[in-house]
């Protein structure tokens, strides 16, 4: 079925293709044990980087494919509506650790670090929450101090995607003082490896849903950090984070729309072939004008989100757009996932069944990168200048 008009190029439409078949013969048949058992594919890594999909936005002379915006994101759209667990992990990946060492980074840690995650050699990941500080990450108390050249990091970061299989990990964390407090201007962005002295991963989360994505907490003990592992500088770190959200912000609007497109394609699918009164139930009218609202729900979030990624390829400010792509796709997603459990009726409410899987996978599209509050804040703010 076609839900957009956005025109694509053989280019775009064969890695759409390949991205494809891959959810499907890689992905798809697994899902519901994934989910089943919280379990997280550490094959998945080496099969995606082969693939070239942990450098999709990285130019080709650091290892990428050096691909726009928008093909990025109809690679997530497949991904996700196979499993968002699995597109969650490639969006934060490719939007956050990695184009902050792409723009702020030095050669050397290109070489070192950006390369490897471009290959599928190094998972990222982004540690900026703290279990005191959500979304006022402003407030995050995670202290860096100066010795010599290195850098000891104490403190807790919480809510970190792909966490416990992560080998580069963009940690935030305060570079000024007790004394001289300075907000958002005080925090620096370190590149943290797991082989550091004082390193550990703390609580997982079990969540309702994303259960093959690990969400962890990480602690840094007096963890000592190379000074050559600062990334830019040392005031710049939340600057760095902000810049590289409005990013992830399309990352997760992707994902919720995959979840909208797959909540569509099941019910679409089940109305066929259930029947009730000695017909299907897409004879129905009920049932047609659900279809009906989901479909053009998915279709005018598409829309938006392709525009706001060509906008951004063409070099725009696009703040105000990935904020409102983010909040229509993750609203969409979940009123599409509870549309979809009601088309299913009983059915949807079991775990026979995929929809009640996609309703709890996308409700928390609605929460990180940014609450549905904050892009509501984010989009008033750019209303008036």
């Amino acid at each position: 079925m076609r839900y957009s008009l956005t025109p694509l190029t053989p280019e775009q439409l064969a890695i759409q293709q390949l991205a494809r078949d891959f959810a499907r013969d890689e992905i798809a048949p697994h899902s519901a044990r994934w989910d089943r058992e919280s379990h997280f594919e550490p094959a998945l890594i080496r099969q995606l980087g082969d693939l070239g999909f942990l450098g999709m936005l990285l130019p080709e002379a650091q290892g990428g494919l050096g691909l726009d915006t928008m093909t990025y994101l109809i690679v997530l759209e497949e991904i996700a509506a196979a499993d968002a667990s699995v597109a969650v992990m490639l969006s934060v990946h490719n939007s956050l650790p990695t184009q902050m060492l792409l723009r702020w980074g030095t050669p050397e840690q290109h070489r070192r670090f950006l390369e490897p995650m471009a290959r599928g050699e190094l998972l990222g990941a982004f540690a900026l929450s703290e279990p005191d500080a959500g979304s006022d990450a402003a407030g995050l108390r995670t202290q860096a101090v100066r010795d010599g050249d290195d850098w000891i990091l104490d403190g807790t970061k919480a809510w970190v995607t792909s966490g416990t299989h992560a080998g580069v990990i963009l940690a935030m964390a305060r570079t000024d003082t007790p004394g001289d407090r300075r907000g958002g201007r005080g925090i620096g962005a370190f590149v943290v490896t797991p082989d550091l002295p004082g390193f550990s991963v703390s609580k997982k989360e079990e969540k309702m849903g994303l259960r093959a994505s690990p969400t962890v907490q990480l602690r840094f003990d007096g963890m000592r950090v190379p000074g050559a592992n600062l990334l830019g500088e040392a005031s710049k770190g939340y600057s760095y984070a902000l810049q590289s959200l409005e990013g992830g912000r399309l990352g997760i609007a992707a994902q919720a729309l995959g979840i909208a497109r797959a909540a569509l394609d099941h019910s679409v699918a089940y109305a066929a072939e259930r029947r009730q009164f000695g017909k299907a139930i897409k004879d129905f009218q009920a049932i047609q004008f659900k279809l009906s609202d989901m479909a053009t729900r998915v279709a005018s979030t598409r829309a938006l989100l392709h525009a706001t990624a060509a906008a951004k390829d063409r070099g725009e400010v696009v703040t105000q757009y990935a904020a409102m792509a983010k909040l229509m796709a993750s609203e969409a997603a979940m009123w599409a996932a509870q549309e979809a459990i009601q088309i299913f009726g009983g059915y949807g409410y079991v775990t026979d069944y995929p929809v009640e899987r996609l309703f709890r996978d996308a409700k928390v599209t609605e929460i990180y990168e940014g609450t549905s509050e904050v892009q509501r804040i984010v989009i008033a703010r750019e209303l008036f200048g």
